[in-house]
């Protein structure tokens, strides 16, 4: 009896690891500090943050709302479900009390964000210019941001990336990415980036140029070794210096610019998602709504 025990203890273990291991690390990081929060508002208004129930959830986004974005509530909501899940509890993050709040919220605030900007083709060429100005990582940031943009890559791809995944070829460079948000089995997707007409802009080179210098020393450790927040504040220098409003970029800017320029460019769908790599068209549309504002304007047709 007792070895059976052992073993069930032995197997609860070994499925915590499973279930931990199936989130990236970020991600979980991400979860644990958003139910850090929920935690804060239960102990201060006495109600219990694990288990909690449906009503308590409510009453919870409901004083989130007054200072938070919709999607925000929604990755909340989200958050505190899997760090249930983690602990073997059930939370029906699905009850009408919950629904119904958040569809009168969403009426209230609206759920469209205002996300940051893309960093488009003129923008790039502003940073990249303001950036060879530079000294210090002159090589690093360049190749960080060409590559970034060209890739349509997320920070966090961009950090985690090291010197065996990249193979340079005669067309440009293929680049493995091991494991990414939307791959957290970590099957692995390849990014073709070819060589640009225009070599001062060309990610290709840059990437080459600073492997080079950092030929040494890189070995098999990380291409940029910086985390994936210093990627938002090289972005949000860099833009300043060259005269934008840095306070509108992120490091999401290169991914969402990426996408957004190939919308304009009159790149297929399925092409921008087979390079950003995401899973659903709902986001990839959206920079093609973008893109297309002005192209498909029906005021295009109007002469005054």
């Amino acid at each position: 009896m007792s070895e059976l025990i052992t073993d069930v203890k032995s197997l609860e273990i070994e499925t915590l690891k499973n279930l931990k291991n199936s989130k990236a690390n970020n991600t979980l990081r991400a979860y644990q500090s958003d139910f850090k929060d929920f935690s804060s508002f239960c102990s201060k208004n006495g109600f219990s943050s694990m288990p909690t129930e449906p009503k308590i959830i409510a009453l919870y986004i409901t004083n989130l709302s007054k200072t938070s974005k919709f999607s925000t509530l929604k990755r909340r909501i989200a958050s505190i479900s899997v760090i249930h899940k983690l602990k073997g509890h059930y939370l029906d993050t699905k009850h009408p009390i919950i629904m119904e709040n958040l569809h009168g919220i969403k009426r209230t605030l609206g759920s469209r964000q205002r996300a940051k900007k893309p960093i488009l083709i003129n923008d790039l060429k502003l940073i990249i210019k303001a950036l060879d100005k530079e000294k210090k990582n002159k090589l690093r940031n360049k190749a960080l941001i060409l590559v970034g943009f060209a890739g349509g890559f997320r920070r966090s791809e961009l950090v985690n990336l090291e010197k065996e995944d990249i193979e340079f070829v005669d067309e440009g460079v293929k680049i493995l990415i091991k494991r990414s948000k939307t791959d957290q089995s970590g099957e692995g997707i390849i990014k073709a980036i070819p060589y640009f007409e225009n070599k001062e802009f060309c990610p290709v080179i840059a990437l080459k140029e600073y492997i080079k210098s950092k030929s040494e020393t890189l070995n098999n450790k990380k291409i940029f070794e910086i985390s994936d927040k210093s990627v938002a504040l090289i972005i949000k220098r860099y833009a300043e210096i060259s005269g934008l409003d840095a306070s509108r970029y992120a490091g999401h800017s290169l991914r969402s610019g990426f996408a957004t320029t190939a919308a304009e460019f009159g790149a297929e769908e399925r092409n921008i998602m087979a390079m950003t790599g995401h899973k659903t068209t709902q986001m990839v549309r959206r920079y093609i709504q973008d893109a297309n504002l002005f192209k498909n304007n029906a005021l295009n047709k109007v002469k005054i």
